[in-house]
């Protein structure tokens, strides 16, 4: 039982769990989880958490399938400029590890940002809080737990 399922389960929200067998050969963990999975990567969602105006961190939840604009995810969280974070930064923040990162129950809540492309299905699976975990959910239930907006971060 992960932090991520805890808080989900706390808040009584819709949710499947749902776990498949990793490959730690994997170069992409988000792809690997969408054809285990088989969903189309479009509808799989990868945690990333960018650093804004060398401050706070800020994190984008953009499907498997697509690149983050560090423009569009500044822009969206407004401020001027958005670097990747540091990863131990990222492990020690969230509590995760890399490949494993979940938007949800993370150590310290941080502020989150959703592609729009999440809100043309009716449910998306974002990382469960460890390798091989995933957790699909509506993506507006999503949104609302974390106090996330939706923006266009891709590019």
């Amino acid at each position: 039982m992960t932090p991520a399922i805890k808080l989900l389960q706390h808040h009584r929200i819709a949710h499947t769990v749902r776990e498949y067998e990793h490959d730690p050969a994997s170069e992409s963990y988000g792809r690997e989880a969408a054809a285990k999975l088989g969903v189309p990567e479009a509808q799989v969602f990868k945690t990333l958490v960018v650093q804004l105006d060398g401050k706070e961190l800020v994190v984008g939840v953009i499907p498997v399938s697509a690149m983050l604009s560090l423009k569009a995810i500044a822009k969206a969280a407004k401020g001027k400029k958005a670097d990747m974070a540091a990863p131990k930064e990222v492990e020690r923040t969230t509590g995760y590890v890399l490949g494993g990162v979940s938007p949800l129950g993370q150590k310290r809540q941080l502020r989150t940002v959703i592609d729009t492309s999440a809100l043309q299905f009716p449910t998306v699976y974002i990382s469960g809080g460890r390798r091989g975990l995933d957790i699909e959910l509506a993506p507006q239930d999503l949104a609302t737990l974390l106090n996330a907006a939706f923006a266009e971060i891709t590019q």
